[in-house]
């Protein structure tokens, strides 16, 4: 069964007034700042920090779709980042760059066995006496800070062992006069020389050489290759 459509039928009647806004109410929303939608197209003036910014990022843009930038620039940058990357993972790795490549860090020649002296064992006078006239300074300088430890020592102002490390030595000094400040610094000047491989020449030896000199004179005992 097929339920018939009803047809609309057009309105009867008068057509419908159109009703026109007032004129006054108009001329007044249009001096309303709020009802101005012009664009403003105005540009801000730019400082010359801005336009020198400017310049360069347009000179970089225009550098990266290059030619050359594209045929050599860009394998160089990557090149680089490579390098850096398997750097940056060797030294997380602690691994010896210049082991790898068949280099080892030089070594001074030592005279003796450095693992397990005895200060009150040492012959410092006739040990010192050889190293420098070998120029051995960094041993050198290794026999006058031992010498030091044992002048403390037989001072009783530490108590040595050989397992104790430099630093407990500055500890067991009296915390406050120049005895602590000079033994720190003569401290320092060892672990650069010995540890940290640093390189002497006779000029530098003489300073370090100074500066224990002036220390074991502090505490009444003169440095010098012929002293015990």
């Amino acid at each position: 069964m097929v339920t018939a459509v009803p047809v609309l039928q057009p309105a009867q009647g008068p057509a419908p007034r159109l009703r026109r806004p007032d004129a006054a109410r108009l001329r007044d929303l249009r001096g309303q700042r709020e009802f101005q939608y012009e664009a403003d197209v105005t540009e801000p003036e730019q400082s010359a920090w801005d336009a020198f910014w400017a310049r360069v990022r347009d000179a970089i843009g225009n550098w990266l779709i290059s030619r050359s930038y594209n045929h050599f620039w860009r394998w160089v940058f990557y090149a680089l980042f490579v390098g850096a990357g398997v750097f940056i993972v060797l030294r997380l790795l602690e691994i010896d760059f210049t082991a790898m490549l068949g280099r080892s860090p030089r070594r001074a020649a030592l005279a003796y066995d450095t693992m397990a002296e005895n200060i009150h064992e040492v012959d410092f006078a006739t040990r010192l006496a050889e190293a420098e006239a070998a120029g051995n300074w960094r041993l050198a300088v290794r026999l006058g800070y031992l010498q030091l430890l044992k002048t403390l020592a037989d001072g009783g102002l530490i108590n040595w062992q050989p397992d104790k490390t430099n630093h407990a030595y500055l500890a067991e000094l009296p915390a406050t006069g120049a005895l602590r400040t000079s033994f720190r610094e003569a401290t320092r000047q060892f672990e650069y020389v010995w540890y940290g491989e640093l390189a002497l020449t006779p000029s530098l030896y003489a300073q370090v050489r100074a500066g224990y000199q002036a220390l074991r004179t502090q505490l009444g005992r003169p440095y010098s290759s012929t002293s015990r």
